[in-house]
């Protein structure tokens, strides 16, 4: 199991040597990924109707692809993840340029982590309906394959034009698609379409049967399992050496191939706190 840390979105603050700093430490640390959390908007609680999410317009998201390529600059073998992108409100083929470039300028050191999002105040000023977003996903993932790989192409579905066009530069490997959530309709996704999973829960009995009706449906498609990915989160806040261990060594029970520590929401107040930390949980689970 490869272990990594997880962006501190909101408590990094501003300041791109603060960032780069934490970029280079959590390498410096031996760090196998980075991921990032993704939301373009956060509501007014205050708004008509209120509003009960769990972050609203007072929480900072730093933009996933705009920070991992800054990141990839200054690094040299971490793996970036966004853990997830909430693909259905973005423009297909630009996510398609974007992720592109990203694989480009990091030598191939991105996987895309991908959601449908549950946030509507979100879809609505992205201009996406919410409703039918799980199936516009599915959509959007064949033509990301596709843009990433053709030359020319024409499409012509439910959620996407494409007339004999396609994006340059294209990566050289293939990007890595990997899929967020635990619905039935997403799993039967992410077993057919995708290159790993990420659980939303925790190393228990029901993560244990999500990854094997993932497995099963694997299998009906005729799909291998070896190289499939499982990418779990562990808390740093309130946890103690022996929580670690045992929350890290029942998700490789599970399956899990790479986990990542929190740091966040656990009192660190620098950069140099958050790697402390996450350096005291690599201690302990590897």
């Amino acid at each position: 199991m490869k272990f990594g840390v997880v962006f501190p979105h909101h408590e990094i603050g501003t300041d791109p040597g603060a960032i780069k700093a934490f970029a280079q430490g959590a390498e410096a640390l031996g760090a196998d990924h980075m991921l990032i959390y993704d939301h373009v908007l956060g509501a007014d609680r205050d708004r008509p109707g209120g509003f009960n999410g769990p972050y609203d317009k007072d929480v900072a998201f730093h933009e996933p692809f705009t920070v991992f390529s800054f990141m990839a600059a200054v690094t040299e073998n971490i793996v970036f993840s966004t853990a997830v992108l909430v693909l259905p409100q973005r423009q297909t083929a630009l996510v398609a340029k974007q992720a592109a470039e990203l694989a480009i300028l990091s030598g191939n050191r991105f996987r895309m982590g991908i959601g449908t999002g549950w946030n509507d105040v979100e879809y609505e000023a992205l201009d996406v309906p919410f409703s039918r977003r799980g199936a516009r996903q599915t959509d959007q993932v064949d033509l990301l394959r596709a843009l990433w790989v053709e030359d020319s192409l024409t499409v012509d579905t439910d959620f996407h034009t494409v007339t004999q066009a396609s994006i340059l530069p294209r990566p050289s490997q293939p990007i890595p698609i990997w899929f967020g959530g635990g619905s039935p309709a997403l799993l039967k996704r992410c077993a057919e379409k995708g290159d790993g999973w990420v659980p939303i829960g925790s190393p228990n009995d029901a993560s244990r049967e999500a990854l094997e009706r993932i497995r099963r449906h694997r299998d009906a498609a005729g799909l291998p399992w070896e190289g499939f990915g499982v990418q779990a989160q562990a808390q740093f806040g309130g946890g103690t050496p022996e929580r670690w261990a045992n929350h890290a060594e029942r998700w490789e029970n599970i399956g899990c191939t790479h986990l990542a520590i929190a740091t966040h929401n656990a009192g660190n107040e620098s950069v140099d706190d958050h790697l402390r930390a996450a350096a005291a949980y690599f201690d302990v689970v590897r």
